[in-house]
């Protein structure tokens, strides 16, 4: 995994100014995760803990996480065992991915006793132990019985061990070239898997990125290399040694073209070339907070809300079927023209048929050169109420395009509200906008008002940015925010924007009577362009207009809008820009 034994030892580093904090306050907000609030004299800090398979880590968050109702037991526990305590101390077994959190903290009698916080890094077995004095386990936020492992046992009251340790070189400590000896050694192997098994405390994607290195791209095979790339390894693990040691190295973020988080690192990564986005990150909580942070919301949006999510993605499975249908009915009504026409032709030609044929054939005069047609007609009926029969025909036909042709403008409206009901419940940050969709949903039909417990939520203020130039961007949660900050908490002047024929939130720049900068309009774009459907998308293009060319047509879905005199940009989402401004904002 990517959070290795020397990227927990640079987040050890990091956390180490936090030692002296005071516990503040203690929350689970899954069950798989501990935040704990730290009090001093810098102010207030969040280290958050989690032991997922997947997500396993440990570092300083400014990520804002939702806490249920009810604490879960684990939670209880560690308030009673940790609430004021002191931190006096992080510390780490060389480059092994477990850190030990001790503090100090008043038992029942008021004495101060030393309890340690292990958080285990490993993968599925990652934990969070917590132990006493005696070093005895108090209880972990995931047992392990005899059924779970035979060789390690987690319960609350017995002695706490360590996991199985393998005698391996450190890069931070030893001799690179004692290293690459070791290395020359192993055996038939490729290189990323003899460096991992000679060094500790490194992930697959540096040991890859060594053999890039060493190799010039190559994948190399250890009995296989030359003099020349085992120098070029020796001399990138110096080079990576010292810049850890000094601060030089840099934090990089990996992500796929269609903007997935992929991997991340301590130093730079070159061996995906073009096939990854590199983003580069100040520090190594930093890393994991961006990292993870967007990856763990839509994971518990999608937790929470997957009721919705079924629905809005049945709903839209059946009005797409429906339209397809009508749209089916409506090629068939194409033909209606050639109705009328026989019905014409019969009438102009009533004393060529006898009751009783069952075709005619006449000359077409509304063709050039009128070519001969031959129409059905029904024997039981007369020549004149054939003729009535396929001018019935033809008003029905004329009748249902009408109607097909509304139902399916009906049709892809609706389909346009789901898809932006779909894209801000995919962006949504808490079960505020959870349960504000929700409403929105239950008032559009959607959802039986009778199923929605409790108050209504309180309705949430839009998301606020600061442009470089000083002038505030707000943006729309979810459809009805979007009708209220574009209809009725903005000026005439202000001006709106919003992704091109793309779902996305109202964004507007409150002007206050001034032309604001061409930068600040970019800006706003790229922030409109970054809360839309089209976020992972290399252009975007953004319409722009001011706020008294908008217009909401009566009896129109929340969030639906026509608007004139506009201009179009096209722009890059950039997140970074986008969490700069944001923080503008909150200064």
């Amino acid at each position: 995994m990517a959070l290795d034994g020397i990227f927990l030892r640079q987040i050890k580093n990091e956390l180490m100014p936090l030692i002296g904090g005071r516990v503040d306050r203690i929350h689970q907000p899954s069950r798989e995760e501990l935040l704990i609030a730290l009090r001093t004299r810098e102010g207030g800090y969040r280290l958050l803990f989690n032991t997922g398979a997947g997500t396993a880590r440990v570092h300083a968050t400014r990520t804002e996480i939702d806490n249920p109702m009810v604490p879960p037991m684990f939670c209880m526990l560690m308030r009673k065992q940790l609430s004021s305590g002191k931190l006096v101390d992080i510390r780490q077994d060389g480059l092994e991915r477990i850190l030990y959190f001790d503090f100090d903290s008043s038992n029942e009698l008021g004495d101060i006793c030393r309890l340690t916080l292990a958080v285990e890094i490993m993968g599925r077995h990652s934990n969070l132990i917590l132990i006493n004095s005696e070093g005895r386990i108090i209880d972990s936020i995931k047992r392990v019985g005899q059924d779970m492992s035979q060789v390690r046992l987690v319960l609350p009251g017995i002695a706490y061990t360590l996991p199985p340790k393998e005698p391996r070189l450190s890069l931070l400590d030893d001799d690179p070239a004692q290293i690459v000896a070791q290395v020359r050694e192993a055996g038939n192997m490729k290189l990323p898997k003899a460096l991992m098994s000679v060094m500790e405390g490194i992930s697959p994607v540096f040991a890859r990125e060594a053999e890039f290195y060493a190799g010039k791209g190559r994948e190399l095979a250890v009995p296989d290399m030359t003099a020349d790339e085992f120098d070029r390894l020796t001399f990138y693990l110096k080079k990576t040694a010292s810049d850890l040691a000094e601060g030089r190295n840099k934090y990089t973020i990996l992500r796929t073209q269609e903007g997935d988080f992929k991997d991340f690192c301590f130093t730079e990564i070159h061996q995906y070339g073009n096939l990854m986005v590199t983003s580069e990150a100040a520090t190594a909580c930093e890393t994991l907070d961006r990292f993870y942070s967007e990856r763990d919301r839509v994971a518990r949006m999608k937790q929470r809300a997957q009721d919705l999510f079924r629905l809005l993605v049945s709903t839209s499975e059946r009005i797409s079927r429906r339209t397809a249908n009508q749209r089916l009915e409506l090629e068939e009504c194409a033909d209606r023209d050639r109705l009328k026409k026989f019905g014409d032709l019969i009438m102009a030609n009533l004393y060529r048929i006898q009751k009783g044929d069952g075709e005619v054939i006449v000359e077409d005069y509304y063709e050039e050169g009128s070519p001969q047609v031959t129409i059905p007609l029904e024997r039981r009926l007369t020549p004149s109420q054939n003729a009535q029969k396929y001018y019935k025909e033809y008003r029905k036909a004329d009748t249902a395009e009408k109607k097909l042709r509304e139902l399916i403008s009906q049709g892809e409206e609706e389909l346009a509200y789901i898809d932006s009901v779909f894209d801000a419940l995919t962006r949504a940050t808490g079960e505020a906008d959870i349960s504000e969709l929700r409403v929105e949903l239950a008032e559009q039909g959607y959802i039986r008002k009778g199923k929605m417990k409790g108050k209504p939520p309180k309705a949430q203020p839009p998301l606020k940015f600061r442009s470089s130039d000083g002038y505030e961007i707000r943006v729309g949660r979810n459809n009805k925010q979007n009708d209220r900050l574009t209809c009725k908490e903005s000026e005439k002047l202000d001006i709106w924007l919003h992704t091109k024929d793309i779902t996305g939130s109202h964004t507007v720049i409150s002007c206050k009577g001034t032309q604001p900068p061409n930068r600040t309009i970019e800006e706003a774009a790229v922030i409109a362009a970054y809360h839309s459907k089209a976020r992972t998308s290399a252009q975007v293009p953004v319409d722009y207009t001011l706020i008294k060319y908008v217009k909401k047509p009566a009896g129109s879905k929340p969030g639906m809008v026509i608007f004139t005199n506009n201009r179009t940009l096209y722009v890059r989402p950039d997140e970074e820009l986008v969490e700069r401004l944001k923080h503008n904002s909150e200064k």
